[in-house]
């Protein structure tokens, strides 16, 4: 009976029983939930976004129109305007609402595109055959070539005022230009992944018995390559927070009288030895969405790390 149980023993170590196996994604939303850091991150940003959306369509948080304006321009913060008011007399809490709202919706939409551009680019490149692929990492290599933030001015200053339905919105021409520069470190790392991924053993034995290739990318590589693929697009979100605070300050953001936070922190910065908080409250909102999803993209890339599993 001994030998028995040592050999059941055994084959429990070597195949756990169903009950205890846990997968990728559900070992690593366990590690994601004890990184407190990536948690903190998580909860103050729900908290921003909430509060960010309700100001945008709830008048009873907002406060105030963002285009109205009061005699008694550059008021402190106080219970009447809690960030006070702006050169004009306009309410500075509803507009920085209103340009966080708009840093958002740039930064997510931006890469959304970056994903599906990035996941084409790069399945094309690995699955095509070695002329697909060079041709692809050329054009890729040619997006390396400029600078991201220069690059990011001359496409949006090219789509402003366009007369294509879709681009006339300027969110859309943001969207446009930041996302045209970052799809290309997404289409590396896919190739890179699914290149790697080509050889193992499991994707050999699908194509050995008989799967078509479109099942075999999908069912079998995909999957093991969106967790960097995600990590990537994570970290990526605070770079496109910052380009569009960056274009902000320069004026090429969102046109008056709709709020940007780069250009309330360009409008604050004339006003900056008097009423300083011009400046600090919307840099403030800015740095921390940056370090809210960086955060959040540290404790990912450590989930994911099948290193650390």
């Amino acid at each position: 009976m001994a030998h028995v149980e040592a050999i059941a023993a055994l084959e429990d170590l070597l195949e756990p029983r169903a009950g205890r196996q846990r997968g990728l994604w559900s070992d690593a939303f366990r590690r994601v939930i004890r990184n407190r850091l990536a948690m903190v991150g998580l909860i103050i940003l729900l908290g921003v976004l909430i509060i960010t959306v309700l100001g945008n369509y709830v008048d009873s948080v907002q406060r105030y129109d963002t285009r109205v304006q009061e005699f008694d321009s550059l008021q402190d913060p106080s219970s009447d305007h809690y960030f006070g008011t702006d050169q004009l007399g306009r309410d500075n809490w509803a507009r920085v609402l209103q340009g966080t709202w708009v840093s958002l919706r740039v930064a997510l939409g931006a890469q959304t595109i970056v994903l599906i551009v990035g996941l084409t680019v790069g399945g094309i490149a690995a699955m095509g055959g070695r002329a697909i692929d060079n041709l692809m990492m050329r054009i890729t290599d040619i997006g390396y070539a400029f600078p991201d933030l220069l690059f990011i001015i001359l496409i949006r200053s090219a789509l402003e005022g366009q007369d294509i339905p879709v681009l006339s919105n300027p969110i859309v021409q943001l969207i446009v230009a930041i996302s045209f520069v970052g799809w290309v470190t997404v289409a590396r790392l896919v190739r890179g992944q699914m290149l790697s991924l080509k050889e193992r053993d499991y994707v050999l034995a699908a194509k050995a018995i008989g799967a078509r290739q479109t099942r075999v990318v999908f069912n079998h590589m995909l999957p093991n390559t969106l967790g960097p693929v995600i990590v990537a697009l994570v970290f990526g979100i605070p770079l496109a927070i910052f380009a569009e605070a960056a274009l902000g300050f320069i004026g090429l953001s969102v046109p008056p009288p709709m709020a940007s936070l780069g250009r309330l922190v360009a409008d604050g910065n004339r006003y900056i030895e008097r009423q300083y908080w011009l400046v600090l409250l919307p840099a403030s909102v800015i740095a921390l969405l940056m370090l809210c999803f960086t955060f959040i993209g540290d404790g990912l890339r450590d989930a994911l790390d099948p290193r650390a599993r």
